[in-house]
């Protein structure tokens, strides 16, 4: 842990020295983040990473994930946040996208509880293990859909964002389902998210899933799920 404490002090005194105190709070207001941003511009952000993702070598599962936790839950500023996200995301830990890391996923869901890191945790973390591991992992997300939990049931509709023709259309129905009379903007948000993505691949088959559940879907979710169907149903 004396290496991770040292990685995340380190991390913070750049992020600090590349910080802008008006960009900063701009920042904040626009997340309506109880968290304070250094002011570090997603750009100057991964530039900034760049050397101490080089550097990183862990040397097994627990490790990498010990890294990630500490960054995450000693953060003190959200591009810490960022930055967790980023080394869950390191080319060495490939190896270990497996379902145990669902648990490290779910906890960085959990209690980042809101949008920004959420959303890619869910589109970008779990949606590949998911499907690289469908037998063994569907069954968490379809438990994630309906718990209760506001942001592993938005996660749950957004996981399967990037799978396009491989999308598994059971687990995006059911997941939908799950959620659909939920009155959340959050969830119909991502309702209407999963839905308009995947018209992408299968336009037809989205049309088909807004007539079927008809009243029930939210005007916001049918508006984006027919986004770019030539109607708003």
């Amino acid at each position: 842990m004396e290496r991770q404490n040292g990685l995340r002090e380190r991390l913070r005194i750049a992020l600090s020295a590349a910080g802008d105190p008006d960009k900063a709070r701009a920042q904040q207001a626009y997340m309506k983040s109880e968290m304070p941003y250094f002011g570090v511009a997603s750009p100057e952000l991964r530039v900034l990473l760049k050397p101490f993702l080089a550097e990183f070598k862990p040397a097994n599962r627990t490790e990498w994930d010990e890294t990630v936790r500490a960054l995450w839950d000693g953060a003190t500023h959200r591009e810490e946040r960022y930055a967790a996200i980023a080394f869950a995301q390191h080319r060495t830990a490939k190896k270990w996208q497996d379902a145990d890391t669902l648990d490290l996923y779910r906890h960085l869901i959990v209690t980042g509880a809101w949008w920004d890191t959420g959303d890619v945790v869910a589109g970008d973390l779990v949606g590949p293990v998911l499907g690289s591991y469908r037998r063994k992992t569907t069954p968490t997300m379809r438990e994630w859909a309906v718990g209760d939990d506001l942001w592993l049931r938005r996660a749950a509709v957004l996981c399967q964002l990037k799978h396009g023709t491989d999308t598994d259309l059971d687990l995006l129905s059911y997941v939908i389902e799950a959620n659909i009379d939920d009155t959340s903007f959050w969830l119909r948000k991502a309702i209407g998210w999963a839905l308009r993505q995947y018209a992408r691949t299968d336009p037809e088959w989205v049309r088909s899933e807004v007539d079927l559940f008809g009243s029930r879907l939210s005007g916001l979710s049918r508006r984006e799920a027919l986004k770019h169907l030539g109607g708003s149903g």
